[in-house]
């Protein structure tokens, strides 16, 4: 499992944890979330995020 965080805010989205507040699942692939998806905290899209190593 991967994370992605969003560049205008730092939000991360956790494939392990999904964001089940928003309808993903725990366990969704980045690429398979829909690719309307914006930023929980911020409202950027999608595409404005990159996988990050922690």
């Amino acid at each position: 499992m991967k994370q992605w965080q969003c560049t205008v805010c730092g939000w991360v989205y956790d494939e392990a944890q999904g964001e089940p507040e928003h309808g993903i699942a725990p366990g969704t692939r980045w690429e398979d979330v829909p690719d309307d998806f914006i930023c929980p905290a911020c409202g950027i899209s999608k595409t404005a995020f990159v996988m990050v190593e922690f």
